[in-house]
């Protein structure tokens, strides 16, 4: 199976979903995330989220679109939205499109507190959603 998981920046939330996805499903699967804007770099309260849970993103880098292989872009099956405040990519191909709506954690008039627990939240909220397509699409 291959899954594309695409918002604006590839910073925070599809990096999360990659990371997430990767560790449930194993390597037997190719999981990509990419952004229509990239941010440039993976920001570090998705890195320390995760690492929190035993997962290392910390070599991961923020794409675009056409950062990707063409081969992987051909045979996708899933492409899955995250984005909920910002309007969302989208693509025309044969994948099936799902949109998982999550609000930016990433917010500038946030504390650090407020921030991690934001991050959480996102991770926590992805975690359940992925379990779910897993089950329906296994």
């Amino acid at each position: 199976m291959n899954i594309l998981f695409l918002c604006v920046g590839n910073s925070a939330r599809s990096q999360i979903a990659e990371g997430l996805a990767k560790s449930m499903m194993g390597s037997e699967h190719n999981i990509k995330s990419a952004g229509s804007q990239p941010s440039g770099s993976v920001h570090k309260n998705a890195i320390s989220t995760m690492k929190e849970i035993g997962i290392d993103i910390s070599n991961y880098e923020s794409k675009s679109l056409e950062d990707l292989e063409k081969e992987f872009m051909n045979d996708v099956d899933f492409i899955i939205t995250l984005c909920a405040e910002e309007f969302c990519p989208t693509l025309n191909n044969k994948a099936k499109k799902i949109h998982w709506a999550n609000e930016d954690p990433d917010n500038d008039s946030y504390s650090d507190q407020q921030l991690e627990k934001e991050f959480r939240r996102t991770r926590e909220n992805i975690f359940k959603l992925l379990k779910k397509f897993f089950i329906e699409n296994s």
